[in-house]
């Protein structure tokens, strides 16, 4: 690929540093269709205490819901804890039906389940009925892969670590759950619910693959928090999410993000659930989305950035440095840090137009 350089000779001290202030190239480098979330810290999980006893009879599913595996499922979010993740690309909305029909037509794959279903086969829908396998399948062919569990949360959770895509505070509004509409909705629809990030639907409308192996007890004894891939061997489960009946035992991927079918307490971005990687059965509310390793040269042009930005403001030259913010900004305009070097220099802009006024008034 040809990139061509705009070399920046920035004076210091000591010497000269040449740094790229931009590097263009022929095919952006985030995709139009992906979000870019850059590398950091990020909060993954949740403490919550065990249910409180009520004294009531208990249904057949509450029984289960008391049992030592349940109570496992129960305290699945935690504990609260910190990660560090290297930066990656998100897509930004789930894999529709027309995405996934042309991975059909091209590979000669199978169908999903419900794809003669006129609920749910509509072209922007979210492509629903596919096992982890088949969604694997689809990321790889594009050049892709399915997110990890943690790059999954952060993306739904955003830098302040938010308990749904949009805040803390619930809004049905903004999220399609519990039935409040007979079938998915398409994958554009609720920008207003979409995360900090951009990302569309990671609460509710279809549950997603993550590559992530399912263990309960995992977030309890992580041996890694870089870039954490989930437990080396799963942990063998009844059932699928927490709906455990016992049936089925054996191995599990972790799905996220609850569905249209699903409750509201499932659309919280620390929820987990599992199923087995050949099962569909949450097949009406199953699809997925995929992710990519960010190139490493979105990372550099935003380091660049900085780097010129504080050299200049530094300089006191202002207008270069808000120029050398905006470029990194037009490749990540969530950057946390490079918002904060805004305001940095527009405050010491301030400071200084207040010194020139004192200076004035003293002449």
């Amino acid at each position: 690929m040809q990139i061509a350089h705009t070399i920046v000779i920035v004076a210091l001290a000591t010497g000269f540093i040449i740094l790229p202030a931009t590097v263009r190239a022929e095919e952006p480098l985030i995709p139009k269709d992906m979000r870019y979330i850059g590398q950091g810290g990020s909060m993954m999980g949740l403490d919550k205490d065990a249910p409180v006893e009520s004294g009531k009879t208990l249904t057949r599913h509450e029984q289960h819901m008391k049992a030592p595996w349940s109570l496992e499922a129960f305290r699945d979010e935690g504990p609260a804890h910190m990660v560090f993740l290297d930066s990656y690309l998100m897509d930004t909305y789930e894999v529709s039906n027309k995405d996934y029909g042309e991975f059909v037509t091209a590979k000669g794959h199978p169908a999903p389940a419900y794809w003669d279903d006129p609920r749910l086969n509509k072209p922007q829908q979210p492509v629903v009925g596919v096992n982890w396998e088949e969604a694997k399948a689809f990321c790889e062919y594009h050049g892709k892969r399915l997110p990890t569990e943690a790059e999954w949360e952060k993306a739904a959770r955003g830098p302040e670590g938010n308990l749904y895509p949009w805040g803390n505070d619930f809004d049905p509004a903004k999220v399609n759950y519990g039935n409040n509409h007979d079938a998915t909705m398409p994958v554009d629809s609720y920008p207003e619910g979409a995360s900090y990030y951009g990302v569309y639907n990671m609460a509710g409308n279809a549950f997603e693959w993550v590559s992530d192996w399912y263990d309960p007890r995992y977030y309890g004894r992580l041996e890694t928090m870089v870039n954490p891939t989930g437990p080396t061997t799963p942990a063998w489960v009844g059932g699928t999410g927490t709906y455990v009946d016992r049936q089925a035992l054996g191995a599990k991927r972790v799905i996220r993000g609850g569905s249209w079918v699903a409750p509201e307490k499932t659309v919280r971005t620390t929820h987990r659930f599992w199923n087995g990687p050949l099962n569909n059965s949450y097949g009406v509310g199953l699809g997925f989305r995929c992710a990519k390793t960010s190139p490493p040269e979105i990372d550099a042009q935003i380091k660049d950035s900085s780097i010129v930005a504080y050299v200049e403001m530094g300089r006191e030259r202002f207008a270069e440095a808000q120029q050398a913010v905006a470029q990194g900004l037009a490749i990540d305009p969530k950057n946390v840090d490079l918002l904060e070097l805004r305001q940095l220099i527009e405050q010491s802009m301030k400071r200084r137009e207040g010194r020139l006024k004192w200076f004035l008034s003293m002449v």
